[in-house]
C-alpha cells in the first residue's frame, strides 16, 4: 500500500495529528491505546498508519468494513455514482434507493417489506421506536440491560450502560429487562438449568413497571457494545411470546449483527424469530454513512405525518450498499463467516485453555467473537480485569493486530474481522493474540 491521502500524509507526523485532534475535537472522542494510532490507508484486511506500520484489522471500523477496506467492486460503484448524481434528498426517488429497498425486502425475514433510510444506527433505532409507538398507540419500550442503541437522548435512554449515558434527563417510557448474560447471570443461575428465567422475568417487568401495555421490545441478537453478550438459543422465543401476548412488537437491532456477520443475513435468524421492525447500519455499505429501518407494511403505513431524511438514502451511499450486498452474495461471505468464525472460536478456546486464569469466557457467533478477561477464573473470581485488557491491547498493537473492546466493565475483547477473512489471517490473528496474552503474564 502507498499513501493516497489528499494532504500528502507522508509529510505529516502522527504526533502532530494527535495534537490537532486534542485541540479541535471534543475530548470525549476517545481513542484506543496509550498513544493513539493515526491510520491513513487500508486494503482488504490490512491498514497502515502514518508512521508506516501495517496492522491486521480484526475490528473493521466497529464491524462496519464488511467486505474489506477499499473493496474494488464497492469503490467502483461509489465512484460511478458520485460522477452521475451525488445528492438530492428523499424528496426525489432515485434508482439506487429503490434498488436497495427492494433488495433489503427480499433478504429480510418474515413480513418486513418497507424501508426508511437514515444515516446512522442511532437514527434507525429512533425511527423504529417511533413506528412502534405509532402502530400500537402505546408509549413504553422494553430494552435490555447492557444494551447499546446510540447517542441521542432517546438512544441513551435505551442504552443500559452508565458510561455511555451522558444526559441526566432520560426518556421515562423506557424500561430495562434483565440481560441474557449467562457468564454474569443477574439471577445467579446456570444455563440450561436456569430455564431462561431472565426472559421469563419480562412478564414481571411488564406487570410491575409498565402500564401493562408495552409498545415494543427492542434488543440486539448479540449485544455489541455490551461485549458481544450472546443469549441462549431459546431466549428470544421465550421473551417474544411474553411481549407479544401483552400486545408489544419486536424491534430487532441488527446494526452490528446484520449482513452476514453471524453466518446468516441477520442475527435473529440464528434464534428462529421474526421481527416486526428491524434496524441496520454499520456493515450495510462497507463504511459509508447509511442506516435503514424496515417494517411490515401495516407498521410502515401507520406513519401518516410528513417526514424527510436529508441524507438518508443518499444515492452514493445506496450505490455502495447495493455493491456491498452483491459482493456478500457473489462471494458467499455468509458461509465464509460461519466457517472462519468456527475456526476463530476454536482457536480462542485453545488460547483460553492456555490462560485459564485470565480468560473467563469466550462467546459469540460467526465473525463476532467476544473474550472476557477476569482476575482469576480458576478461583471463581470473575472480577472484571480492565487493567489487563488495556495491557493486552498494547501488546496486540505492538504485534500489528487491531481488535476492539467493550462491555460495561471495559474487560471484553471484541474480535470481528471483515467477512472476507481467510484461514491464514485467522491463524495469524490467533498467533498474535496468543503471544500477547503470554506477554502480559496471563
Amino acid at each position: 500500500m502507498s499513501p493516497k491521502t489528499s494532504d500528502d500524509a507522508g509529510a505529516r507526523r502522527s504526533i502532530d495529528v494527535r495534537a490537532k485532534h486534542r485541540e479541535f475535537l471534543f475530548p470525549a472522542v476517545t481513542h484506543y491505546y496509550a498513544e493513539s494510532t493515526v491510520l491513513v490507508e487500508g486494503k482488504g484486511l490490512r491498514v497502515k498508519d502514518l508512521d508506516g506500520r501495517e496492522y491486521l484489522d480484526f475490528f473493521g471500523g466497529i464491524l462496519t468494513v464488511s467486505v474489506g477496506h477499499c473493496n474494488d467492486e464497492v469503490n467502483a460503484a461509489v465512484k460511478a455514482q458520485i460522477d452521475r448524481l451525488g445528492h438530492v434528498s428523499t424528496l426525489y426517488p432515485t434508482i439506487p434507493i429503490v434498488e436497495l429497498a427492494e433488495k433489503l425486502a427480499s433478504i429480510s425475514p418474515g413480513q418486513l417489506h418497507k424501508c426508511y433510510f437514515t444515516a446512522s444506527g442511532t437514527e434507525a433505532d429512533e425511527t423504529a421506536v417511533m413506528m412502534a409507538q405509532l402502530f400500537t398507540g402505546r408509549q413504553e419500550i422494553i430494552a435490555l440491560r447492557h444494551g447499546y442503541s446510540g447517542r441521542s437522548m432517546l438512544a441513551q435512554s435505551l442504552t443500559a450502560q452508565a458510561p455511555w449515558r451522558a444526559v441526566a434527563t432520560q426518556v421515562a417510557a423506557v424500561k430495562h429487562a434483565l440481560a441474557p448474560y449467562c457468564y454474569r447471570c443477574p439471577l445467579g443461575l446456570e444455563y440450561p438449568s436456569c430455564e431462561i428465567k431472565c426472559a421469563q422475568d419480562i412478564e414481571e417487568l411488564i406487570r410491575t413497571t409498565t402500564t401493562g401495555r408495552p409498545a415494543a421490545f427492542l434488543a440486539e441478537p448479540i449485544q455489541g457494545v455490551g461485549g458481544f453478550v450472546t443469549p441462549p438459543k431459546e431466549y428470544f422465543r421465550v421473551a417474544l411470546e411474553i411481549v407479544r401476548r401483552y400486545g408489544g412488537v419486536f424491534i430487532c437491532d441488527e446494526v452490528q449483527t446484520g449482513f452476514g456477520r453471524t453466518g446468516t443475513w441477520w442475527g435473529c435468524e440464528q434464534y428462529g424469530v421474526e421481527p416486526d421492525i428491524m434496524t441496520m447500519a454499520k456493515g450495510i455499505a462497507n463504511g459509508l454513512p447509511l442506516s435503514a429501518t424496515i417494517c411490515t407494511p401495516a407498521i410502515a403505513d401507520s406513519l401518516t405525518k410528513m417526514t424527510i431524511s436529508t441524507f438518508g438514502g443518499n444515492p452514493v451511499s445506496c450505490a455502495g450498499a447495493n455493491a456491498t450486498i452483491a459482493y456478500i452474495e457473489s462471494h458467499d461471505l455468509r458461509r465464509n463467516a460461519a466457517e472462519q468464525g468456527a475456526r476463530l472460536h476454536e482457536g480462542l478456546k485453545r488460547i483460553q485453555a492456555k490462560y485459564p486464569r485470565t480468560i473467563g469466557d469466550v462467546r459469540g457467533m460467526g465473525l463476532m467473537a467476544g473474550v472476557e478477561l477476569v482476575e482469576d477464573e480458576t478461583k471463581r473470581d470473575r472480577t472484571p480485569n480492565a487493567k489487563k485488557t488495556a495491557q493486552l491491547f498494547e501488546e496486540t498493537k505492538k504485534r500489528g493486530l487491531l481488535i476492539g473492546k467493550g462491555g460495561l466493565y471495559g474487560n471484553a475483547l471484541r474480535i470481528s474481522p471483515p467477512l472476507t477473512v481467510g484461514a491464514d489471517e485467522v491463524d495469524e490473528a490467533l498467533a498474535k493474540l496468543d503471544e500477547s496474552f503470554a506477554a502480559i503474564g496471563a
